[in-house]
């Protein structure tokens, strides 16, 4: 699936502490569902849906190599599979 990756506005704590990004080594970040696939193919080829669709709003692992990395002016897409979805924040 392709997601549009969102930047995070929250560098900081509930009570104000501020949050350096070098604190986070094992990142995630937050996205849209820009495009699905047909879902996973089983051993008998037929496919089980995929749990998110277009416009879903999701948190997601990362980081990932530069292959999976799309630039596009200051939008940056990643190539990522169902298992790399964290959770579904928001339904569309």
């Amino acid at each position: 699936m392709l997601l549009e990756q969102l930047e995070s506005d929250n560098k900081q704590t509930k009570s104000g502490i501020v949050i350096p990004d070098t604190v986070d080594k094992k990142k995630q970040s937050k996205g849209k569902v820009i495009a699905t696939g047909p879902g996973l193919r089983n051993d008998q080829g037929i496919y089980s849906p995929m749990a998110v669709k277009v416009g879903d709003s999701v948190l997601f692992k990362e980081p990932w190599g530069e292959e999976n990395k799309i630039e596009d002016g200051d939008k940056k897409y990643f190539l990522v599979e169902e298992s790399d979805i964290l959770a579904i924040i928001q339904n569309n």
